[in-house]
């Protein structure tokens, strides 16, 4: 089993990789666009990607690939996120002047880095900071990352789970070619969109709470080309099997000028 994922290796996706997949072989990618391409084009059997942080909120890229590419959702995880802070072998916490990660990373350390009143760079990767700041020897700078990034590149960990909420989390979701039929309590995610007059979204939300369907997830997005028109992207509990949410999205379909079912999955629980 091959997965892809974006990042250097040790970039929390790849933890979050080897957790929901048993023992994978990983392939590190250096933008969501490649992870997509590598699944499209058989080169990996799955992808995993970050969907939605429980600080810093969804990542809206993810969002609009998941509706250009022809790929079905077939599993979720959530990954509890400890940032470390990251330094050269022997060098104090007193020292550093300037701190690199992701600018999710840094916003979710913010107030722990104003405490240390330090410069901040934001850069592409987690992992990728860890690596940028072992090639510069630049031994007044840190990174964020994993504890396994310090690992990989041979740095000291100067403190772990800076992040200013331990309620971090985030939302993984696997992506593969062909849908899957989940077992147990699942979950079905769809994307659509209506025209734009009067009450055209409580129409569209209805026909879920005439069937008491748990939505878990509502996120809009703009449709691209028509200003101020947009995308919503929707979460549920159920499958998309289910006699109720077969009746739900037909109903839906009435309103909608289009519907797509991402994919249904087993519904994962946070550890």
């Amino acid at each position: 089993m091959k997965v892809a994922f974006q990042g250097e290796p040790g970039a929390y996706s790849e933890e979050a990789s080897n957790a929901f997949f048993d023992s994978p072989e990983t392939l590190p990618c250096d933008s969501f666009e490649r992870v997509f391409l590598a699944v499209k084009s058989g080169e990996c059997d799955y992808g995993l990607i970050p969907i939605e942080n429980s600080l810093a909120g969804s990542i809206h890229q993810n969002y609009d690939l998941l509706l250009q590419n022809e790929l079905s959702i077939v599993g979720e995880y959530f990954l509890r996120v400890r940032h470390c802070l990251i330094a050269f072998p022997g060098v104090n916490k007193s020292e550093i002047k300037m701190v690199s990660s992701h600018p999710q990373a840094l916003g979710q350390c913010a107030a722990y880095l104003r405490s240390m009143g330090v410069k901040i760079e934001p850069v592409y990767d987690t992992a990728g900071s860890v690596k940028l700041l072992k090639a510069s020897n630049a031994h007044a700078n840190a990174a964020i990352a994993s504890r396994k990034a310090a690992e990989i590149y041979g740095m000291q960990i100067l403190e772990e789970g800076i992040e200013d909420n331990p309620e971090n989390y985030t939302r993984f979701l696997a992506i593969a070619s062909a849908p899957a039929v989940p077992s147990g309590e699942a979950k079905t995610s769809i994307v659509f969109t209506l025209k734009n007059q009067p009450g055209a979204l409580f129409k569209a939300l209805s026909v879920f709470a005439l069937r008491e369907i748990d939505l878990t997830k509502i996120e809009s997005r703009p449709l691209a080309g028509k200003p101020w028109e947009y995308l919503f992207y929707i979460d549920f509990i159920g499958a998309a099997q289910d006699e109720r949410v077969k009746k739900a999205l037909d109903h839906l379909g009435e309103y909608a000028l289009m519907l797509r079912v991402l994919g249904s999955y087993q519904r994962a629980n946070i550890s």
